[in-house]
């Protein structure tokens, strides 16, 4: 079977002469896959056919940067919806890893975010929207201000809906749990325990079904999975035994019920969701400290010395800009009247303040102490060294450390893994348990689909690592990655 050749044109910086062009075109001949390769130099690129697309454009821009060029890609960060688990993470990155175009993709379930690196001639956020759309994620691509607040927004809600539905199924499962361990000869315990264990299985818990049937579509897997696995078979199974407990009364053997066990699983399960989901808003503070540095409206200084109060986001390179005693400084410049003293510390983390004359620059995020001064803007927006800060801790808090790559391929196998260790040790007790082996392996089986659940093994070291960089970037310290930090 032949397979599909594909042209693909990687723009090139750094080849400047024909002798470069032979270096880069010599080394792309040596790459496996590679059927035809040529360098122009008069458009900057490089166009490659290939059989072999997804291999070849990383092994291609690494062959590249190698040999001491570059190839123009973009790196950016999205916010990634709709993940419930570490496993899910590792879906997600891997259907980004496989999309024709992307170089390099982490995504980080602390933070719901991907970390997508790819070469704008052949892919772009859309499709890589809808990559992670094809597998029941999503992928917000909108950067603007109000898709930020509407983002934020999300995340209250969640938490405050995770709070709500924590509370109720705790307050449940309190009598559920006393009915179940001491009050079990009361008259119709069994439908007492299956009145109370059903709203808490069936809406506390439902974002658990649904997310299981939306993986189950998309023929995969998560910690959603396991949940409503084994809640949901504890949960019938208990329907069944208080209906029709005759059926095991007839064979010699009690009537079990496990209400108060689906019930107490989804309660706790909740708690934790809820406590991640915190911990979550938390590591994301040192980002808003560091946008808070900028202040939201600006003096600026027109022609014959009139001042106005604008938006920073309206101001342009050119402007000139007074600021006063005790302002923070909006924007990238060079002072062009007065002098002053600045609180730089943001920067450098020098705590004395530096003197600031006609023609030295200030940046963005640092505070004027006591003098007043005009200055032009030479940067602005996404350009400031302010914003490139944030940038860079962006990136370094979604990067992943080397043992993270080793917990991500662990949770990527381990759900399918604990599905088919549930069911053996069901078929083990129904095989060799005697009278009571279906009941004893329906409980292993339960049992050992609660316990599995790998969150924290996705969890603890993200956020771990966020915790580090953003505390560090609140004190000056920046941290380029996770690898760094580890």
């Amino acid at each position: 079977m032949n397979k599909e050749i594909n042209t693909i044109s990687l723009p090139l910086a750094g080849v400047e002469s024909e002798h470069c062009a032979l270096i880069v075109d010599r080394a792309l001949s040596k790459l496996q896959g590679v059927k035809t390769h040529k360098v122009e130099l008069n458009n900057n690129r490089a166009v490659i056919t290939t059989d072999d697309e997804l291999e070849t454009i990383p092994k291609a821009v690494k062959a590249v940067r190698d040999l001491g060029y570059d190839v123009d890609t973009v790196k950016k960060t999205f916010p990634v919806l709709n993940m419930s688990c570490a496993s899910c993470a590792g879906s997600s990155q891997s259907i980004l890893e496989n999309t024709p175009g992307v170089v390099n993709a982490a995504v980080n379930y602390a933070n719901a975010t991907a970390l997508v690196e790819y070469v704008p001639t052949i892919t772009d956020p859309q499709k890589l929207k809808a990559a992670l759309q094809s597998i029941g994620y999503d992928l917000m691509i909108d950067e603007s201000d109000d898709a930020k607040d509407a983002l934020e927004e999300l995340h209250r809600k969640k938490f405050k809906s995770l709070k709500k539905r924590t509370i109720g199924a705790i307050i449940l499962s309190v009598p559920l749990v006393l009915i179940g361990m001491v009050f079990m000869n009361i008259p119709y315990a069994n439908y007492i325990m299956w009145a109370l264990a059903t709203p808490i299985v069936l809406i506390f818990g439902k974002q658990f079904f649904i997310g299981a049937w939306k993986q189950a579509k998309h023929r995969s897997a998560n910690m959603d999975t396991l949940v409503a696995l084994s809640t949901g078979v504890a949960y019938l199974f208990s329907i069944f035994n208080t209906i029709y407990p005759g059926y095991w009364h007839s064979k010699g053997l009690h009537a079990h019920v496990y209400f108060e066990a689906a019930a107490v699983v989804i309660a706790f399960i909740l708690l934790g969701k809820m406590l991640e989901e915190k911990a979550k808003g938390n590591t994301s503070s040192a980002i808003k400290k560091l946008m808070g540095l900028q202040p939201k409206t600006v003096t600026v200084v027109h022609e014959g010395g009139h001042q106005m109060e604008m938006p920073v986001a309206s101001i342009k390179v050119g402007d000139t800009l007074l600021v006063k005693p005790g302002e923070k400084i909006a924007v990238d410049g060079t002072v062009s009247t007065g002098t002053s003293y600045v609180d730089e510390s943001m920067i450098s983390g020098e705590p004395i303040p530096v003197e600031k004359n006609r023609g030295e620059k200030v940046f963005a995020g640092t505070i004027n102490q006591k003098g007043s001064f005009q200055f032009t803007a030479n940067k602005v927006g996404g350009d400031t060294v302010l914003a490139q800060i944030i940038k860079m801790v962006q990136e370094a808090q979604g990067s992943k450390a080397p043992v993270q790559k080793l917990v991500d391929k662990v949770a990527g196998i381990f759900v399918p893994i604990v599905i088919v260790i549930a069911i053996l040790s069901l078929i083990a007790w129904v095989v060799f348990g005697g009278e009571n082996g279906f009941t004893q392996g329906l409980l292993s089986l339960v049992t050992v689909l609660v316990i599995a659940c790998p969150c924290a093994l996705g969890l603890a070291t993200p956020t771990a690592i966020m915790a580090g960089i953003g505390k560090g970037a609140e004190n000056g310290i920046l941290i380029k990655d996770a690898e760094s930090l580890e």
